[in-house]
Order: C-alpha cells, then sequence, then structure tokens
C-alpha cells in the first residue's frame, strides 16, 4: 500500500510559524485534518475605539 500525500506540508508548516512569529502569536497548532491555528494574545490585535468588531483569539487558515 503506497502512502497517501501529505494534508499538511512541512513547508506550510514552517511559513504559518513564521507568520505567526511575525504578527506575535501566542501559539500555533496543528491538528491532524490539516487545519493550522494561530492563537492571538490580547495586546498584540490592533484595536480602535470607532471599531466595534468581536475579537477571537484564533486564526484558522
Amino acid at each position: 500500500m503506497s502512502r497517501r500525500p501529505a494534508i499538511v506540508t512541512q513547508a506550510d508548516v514552517a511559513r504559518t510559524i513564521r507568520a505567526a512569529k511575525q504578527a506575535g502569536a501566542v501559539n500555533v497548532e496543528v491538528r491532524p485534518d490539516g487545519t493550522l491555528l494561530v492563537h492571538l494574545d490580547k495586546s498584540t490585535v490592533p484595536l480602535s475605539q470607532s471599531e466595534k468588531i468581536e475579537h477571537k483569539r484564533e486564526i484558522v487558515l
């Protein structure tokens, strides 16, 4: 039986971690289904008093 292709490649993970570090992420999570989650700290999310949006602590790529 041959191997199946990777859902997430090592290059995908490396790019995600580099981008997350630049954004000030606290944690990066790679799930078996290929979902990459980047958890941000509240202090790194740009805020404006005129913006009334709900802030989430993760980015799904």
